[in-house]
């Protein structure tokens, strides 16, 4: 009998940026056939040791071997001609192109110089079959929310027909249902015989995707299991170094401060309808509901980032007006958007710059900027919330995800203010730095602040929230506080009543 070699084996890589040295002489092998997965905190390696591989980046030193075969790619598209294919963490699509040309970008049938649309669709339905995702083929990208440019950046990685399938963070924007039907995908790919590497910070998708599980921490590699020998504890400790509590702490108590933030009879047709909420100083109140129920939407028109049709705003007793980010952060008002990449961070642009966006006006003296008070500030903001980094002037973009989302908490603290939104903080971030937000935004709450947490991970939501509202069709569906029913709360997801048992 004839044993396949390994898809991919890796030896010795080793790959720095700077003085950084992201991937430290890492050796693995991923079996043909097989769901691979790789584990590890934000910065631990694991994106760029698969960059690496795809030819993204290029290695400094070690060997590559795909099907046997010494490899050393130098660009994506030399990666995926010779079978690997890359699902990256940060969406990379073309906004004004259809959804149809993005998903085969790269591998577009053509009749001559023309693209053949009749083979284009042919191979569009036949990833709509494979994944179950139901998109609209003509339309552009940019029309579509963050969750279903997921879809299209799957079905576009599947749409090379690749050897190796790399998948990083895959399901971090689709809701369970989704997730379901992405895992059902992936089943699919590994029985036709491809290789799929799996890289999640869900670690319970992991355990329950993946053949064997690599842990790195800090670049290196800790270990290469079978995965049924593993639990989200043992992958947890391999993660840190440490046991670290895996469980939301329980919120039970009672918030009785005064009421910070009013929204009454808020209107936005058609998403929102008639939406009346209160947050109380020291509460986190959780805004729960399906993608697509007007949870951003209601927290996007209290930020002033959209125009609500009518309703008002109060905040410590005075009326806000709905007119601008600008004029919310003024009033108290500052959010940590859905996607710190589009809409919260500029990535070129230093790490220094990033923390004090918020406040730049504050800084001005004579119509300039002093460089040096910028980076002090930010110094100090940057040690307030933990910040990773090598230099302050380093550009954001440079940084780990859970990174990336610690500058937007340190902009939030350098503006003080009375109400923090913040909507999918712990997206695309492992499971420590996750408890490093949660632990934030308590602290913020104990010192006073009122905070409305978003989250599609109903867990979340019911662990670190002292209330629930859920959002159904653009209005609040049930109220819930603790001890939560978790299936009475998921059951108001799609319009029950809602009503837990005394």
């Amino acid at each position: 009998m004839t044993v396949s070699p390994p898809v991919l084996q890796a030896r010795n890589v080793v790959k720095s940026f700077g003085a950084t040295r992201a991937v430290r002489d890492v050796s693995l092998e991923i079996p043909t056939g097989s769901v691979f997965g790789l584990v590890g905190e934000n910065g631990a390696g694991k994106s760029t040791l698969a960059k690496v591989f795809a030819g993204v980046h290029t290695l400094d030193s070690g060997e590559i071997l795909v099907n046997g075969r010494a490899v050393s790619y130098k660009t994506p598209h030399e990666g995926i001609r010779g079978g690997v294919s890359m699902m990256a963490q940060e969406i990379m699509l073309v906004p004004d192109a259809t959804v149809e040309e993005n998903i085969l970008l790269g591998s577009l049938p053509r009749r001559g110089v023309f693209p053949n649309r009749k083979a284009m669709r042919s191979r569009y339905e036949q990833l709509v079959e494979l994944t179950q995702f139901d998109l609209e083929p003509s339309a552009k990208v940019s029309s579509l929310r963050i969750a279903d440019q997921q879809k299209v950046e799957i079905m576009r990685a599947l749409s090379q027909d690749a050897k190796l399938i790399i998948m990083d963070e895959p399901s971090a924007a689709l809701t369970a249902d989704e997730v379901e039907r992405l895992h059902v995908s992936i089943r699919k790919i590994v029985e036709q015989g491809a290789t799929v590497l799996l890289i999640s910070h869900f670690l319970e998708e992991v355990l329950a995707l993946t053949d064997q599980v690599a842990i790195m921490r800090d670049g290196e590699l800790v270990r290469v299991t079978t995965t049924a020998d593993e639990t989200v504890d043992t992958l947890v400790a391999g993660m840190v170094g440490k046991s670290l509590a895996t469980e939301y702490a329980s919120i039970h108590r009672p918030v009785e401060g005064p009421v910070r933030l009013e929204v009454r009879e808020l209107n936005r047709s058609p998403a929102i309808n008639n939406v009346n909420l209160t947050i109380r100083a020291g509460e986190i109140l959780g805004l729960a509901g399906l993608i697509g129920s007007g949870r951003t939407e209601i927290a996007r028109c209290i930020f002033g980032a959209d125009r609500p049709d009518s309703g008002e705003l109060i905040v410590d007793g005075q009326s806000v007006p709905m007119k601008s980010p600008k004029v919310a952060i003024s009033q108290g008002i500052f959010m940590v958007p859905e996607s710190r990449k589009e809409q919260g961070l500029v990535l070129g642009a230093s790490i220094a710059d990033n923390l004090t966006l918020a406040s730049l006006s504050d800084l001005e003296r004579g119509g300039l900027i002093s460089g040096r008070r910028v980076r002090t500030i930010a110094e100090r903001l940057a040690r307030q919330v933990d910040l990773r980094f090598t230099a302050i002037t380093q550009p954001a973009g440079s940084l780990s995800g859970g990174n990336q989302q610690k500058i937007l908490f340190g902009r939030a603290v350098e503006v003080s203010p009375a109400v923090l939104i913040v909507d999918e903080p712990t997206r695309g971030v492992d499971i420590a730095a996750k408890r490093g937000i949660h632990a934030t935004l308590q602290d913020m709450a104990d010192e006073g602040l009122a905070v409305l947490f978003i989250s599609s991970e109903i867990d979340e939501v019911l662990g670190v929230c002292n209330r629930v509202l859920v959002v159904h069709r653009g209005h609040i569906q049930a109220e819930f506080t603790p001890p939560y029913d978790q299936e009475v709360v998921l059951s108001a997801f799609f319009g029950k009543d809602g009503k837990q048992s005394a």
